[in-house]
């Protein structure tokens, strides 16, 4: 792909998805973290629609996020046959952002588990069943640091060997692994499915966004920052549109698929109610992801992407910015959301992270 393309490919879908931050902010209160996996008392799938069919054991597991002495609420997930006494290659899965574990991420442990590995999926800090107040924020720099304490916690496991400790992060999840892995020496190698750089995205507000327009968004987020401070309620903005009657012309696959994943019951989840606090937004803009992406090197990356994605530009960027060993695998015919959870899409894509973390793990 030529830079006059893949600048055009980019400008395009940015300039189409800046319409979604514009959308109407809604303001709810804020409380602790969601109930455990439950709804109106009927208990969640650890996995949104696959069934445990295989001889994977999952359990819910609790642990510190150190820098703010709360819980991170995960699932570990154990491949058939598991033996305490063995010594297993891990892999962190990291969700995307406005996701729970239970979704995409949850899918992804579970089907690397049945293939031997220790997974475990955790819900980021100030979401899902994990601790944090206000409720919903976006905090890069603790989404970073939540995939290292995933793996302070699972080298306080016998059964995990230390030295063989993988990263895999879905969407947003890419892009947090991707950068947690430029300063996390213990992870050995990194891979991520529909890469999506959340800094870039917000700072142009999914789109061509002059600077004046991006000032007057962070002025909106500084005045949500000040009622918060003086008790009032925070201002909670959609993730993805809440209905089709919100896609435009404009509106990408990203987002209208979004809407289908999220909104619907193919993957809708109490804990994952389509919001964010709009006081988080500052520290989104201030995130660079790949600033640093050449330093992972010698270990390597993977990077899964849909041949369709309209997201697809963040991983070329990525593959032309790292150091080898690096590799991207196109699967044919998907977009950015069909790599969620599509098993046409998500088995190759199984296939390849196999392969990659049982090489690099060995």
């Amino acid at each position: 792909m030529t830079d006059e393309v893949f600048n055009a490919n980019r400008r395009e879908f940015l300039g189409a998805s800046a319409l979604l931050l514009s959308s109407v902010a809604v303001a709810a209160s804020a409380g602790g973290p969601a109930a455990a996996s439950t709804s109106a008392g009927v208990r969640q799938p650890a996995v949104i629609g696959y069934p445990n069919e295989k001889g994977v054991t999952i359990e819910r597991v609790t642990y510190k996020a150190r820098s703010m002495g709360t819980d991170i609420v995960a699932n570990l997930f154990k491949p058939k046959g598991f033996d305490p006494a063995n010594k297993y290659s891990t892999i962190v899965v990291t969700h995307p952002f406005g996701g729970v574990k239970e979704q995409t991420a949850g899918l992804y442990a579970q089907h690397l588990a049945e293939q031997g590995f220790v997974t475990l999926a955790y819900d980021a800090s100030y979401q899902g069943e994990s601790g944090g107040l206000p409720r919903l924020m976006e905090v890069p720099a603790q989404r970073l640091d939540d995939i290292s304490c995933a793996i302070d916690y699972l080298q306080t496991q016998s059964f995990v060997d230390p030295g063989r400790i993988g990263s895999l992060g879905i969407c947003a999840g890419g892009g947090y692994a991707m950068c947690n892995a430029q300063t996390e020496s213990r992870v050995k190698a990194v891979a991520t499915v529909s890469m999506f750089n959340l800094g870039e995205a917000r700072r142009e507000a999914m789109g061509n966004l002059t600077y004046e327009q991006r000032v007057e968004r962070l002025r909106q987020a500084a005045q949500a920052r000040s009622r918060e401070a003086t008790g009032g309620a925070p201002t909670l903005v959609p993730v993805v549109p809440e209905s089709p009657a919100e896609f435009t012309d404009r509106t990408p696959d990203l987002y209208r698929q979004g809407y289908e994943y999220y909104v619907t019951e193919r993957a809708k989840h109490p804990n994952s109610p389509n919001r964010y606090m709009l006081s988080s937004l500052p520290l989104q803009m201030a995130f660079f992801p790949f600033d640093q992406v050449e330093t992972i090197s010698p270990r390597p990356i993977l990077m899964v992407v849909g041949e369709k994605a309209d997201t697809k530009f963040w991983s070329d960027e990525v593959l032309a910015k790292a150091q080898a060993p690096k590799e991207m695998f196109v699967v044919p015919g998907a977009t950015h959301m069909d790599m969620y959870d599509k098993p046409q899409f998500v088995t190759p894509a199984v296939e390849k992270l196999n392969g990659f973390f049982a090489q690099h793990l060995a």
